[in-house]
């Protein structure tokens, strides 16, 4: 697999359409709201609200046994997770369709590498950067554009996420992803899929 790891509106889901292959989107993997063990923000102006930035308001056994299955099978039965509603609305197969390689993209998806790297699964992983100021703005119009949740909190919590943009990719490096652009990883991608095809 292919891991595309990156801030909130860095341009991952964008990339990962550029680049053709199949896409598991971990951001799926989410927890519905109403489950106890979902972390809450704890200052700030948002305090009391879900902390959606914390990897632990996702599930990341369900995300790994997919990942495998896909791996070991080619297809595996993923949810569908609305954001608007915060919380999973259905299921849907994700069929590799014959292909060799695939990606999985999400903001957590730096906690999957050290694990698909021990086992042998992974191909690359990258973490999507641009400017801060850049992620901001498109992860605000992206946000409401889909109603993600009222404007006010995606405000605040675009501004929150541009100031620790700078640890969260470090963190992603630290789990052993490539900082790139989202052009640099788009040709780095392509040169591994031109060596497969040679191979």
């Amino acid at each position: 697999m292919i891991v595309l790891a990156g801030p909130s509106g860095a341009g991952k889901s964008r990339l990962a359409e550029r680049i053709g292959l199949p896409v598991l989107r971990l951001d799926d993997f989410y927890k519905s709201a109403g489950d106890p063990t979902l972390p809450l923000i704890t200052e700030g102006a948002n305090a009391g609200i879900v902390d959606w930035d914390d990897p632990e308001s996702w599930l990341l056994e369900d995300a790994m046994a997919a990942l495998d299955e896909l791996c070991r099978t080619g297809r595996a039965e993923v949810p569908v997770y609305e954001i608007a509603q915060n919380g999973r609305c259905g299921w849907q197969t994700l069929d590799l369709g014959g292909h060799d390689l695939f990606v999985a993209e999400g903001i957590f998806a730096q906690e999957v590498v050290s694990h698909c790297r021990e086992a042998g699964l992974l191909a690359a992983a990258y973490c999507v950067r641009q400017h801060p100021m850049v992620t901001f703005w498109r992860r605000l119009t992206r946000d409401l554009r889909e109603h993600r949740k009222p404007p006010l909190v995606l405000v605040r919590r675009g501004l929150a996420l541009m100031r620790d943009q700078q640890r969260v990719v470090a963190h992603a490096v630290e789990r052993g992803c490539l900082p790139v652009s989202s052009d640099q990883a788009f040709a780095a991608i392509r040169a591994l899929l031109g060596q497969g095809s040679q191979a």
